[in-house]
Formats: structure tokens, C-alpha cells, sequence
């Protein structure tokens, strides 16, 4: 497989992405979350389990400890995307609330 490139932001942005950690907690936190405020709350807590599922990874030998790099702005990344997950189950259950 070759691993990753260190520092490629394409594979960085993918990651955090497609990390399932991310996607569940930041959507489930949202679909929580009683004010939007509590959005931004969702996306640390996003962020720091999609750290943790990649620190994991690579306890786990699941992923090259070397060739990610860029773990700031991975945690960044995962935070943005924690927060538009968290938004969108905000969104959807203020709809469902409304209905």
C-alpha cells in the first residue's frame, strides 16, 4: 500500500472526513444540542474522538505512524467537520421538533 504522504493535505482533509468518530459524536451531539451554541461544544468533542480513534490507528498499526503528519491540522479539520455534522443533526431535529 505505500503509505501516506507526510503532510498531504488531500489525505489529511479525507481523514477527517471520513473519520467515523467524528461523524457519529458531532451528529449525535447535535441531534442533543438544545441551543446552536452547544454546536461549536459538539465539534471539540468531534474533533478529540477522531483523535482518538487515530491515535488508535496507529497504536494499532491499523495506519503508518509516520506519513500522516500535520496532526494540528487534522484536529482542525476534524473539528470543522465535527461541527457541520453537529449542525446538520441540530438542524434536522429542530425541524423534527417543529413538525
Amino acid at each position: 500500500m505505500g503509505g501516506m504522504k507526510p503532510f498531504d493535505p488531500q489525505t489529511l482533509v479525507l481523514i477527517a472526513l471520513l473519520n467515523p468518530a467524528v461523524i457519529l459524536v458531532g451528529f449525535f451531539m447535535g441531534r442533543a444540542a438544545d441551543q446552536w451554541q452547544k454546536i461549536i461544544v459538539a465539534g471539540f468533542a468531534a474533533a478529540l474522538a477522531g483523535f482518538l480513534l487515530m491515535y488508535a490507528a496507529v497504536y494499532f498499526r491499523v495506519l503508518p505512524a509516520k506519513g500522516v503528519g500535520g496532526e494540528a491540522g487534522l484536529v482542525a479539520l476534524q473539528f470543522l467537520f465535527g461541527m457541520a455534522w453537529a449542525a446538520l443533526g441540530y438542524s434536522l431535529t429542530r425541524r423534527k421538533r417543529a413538525n
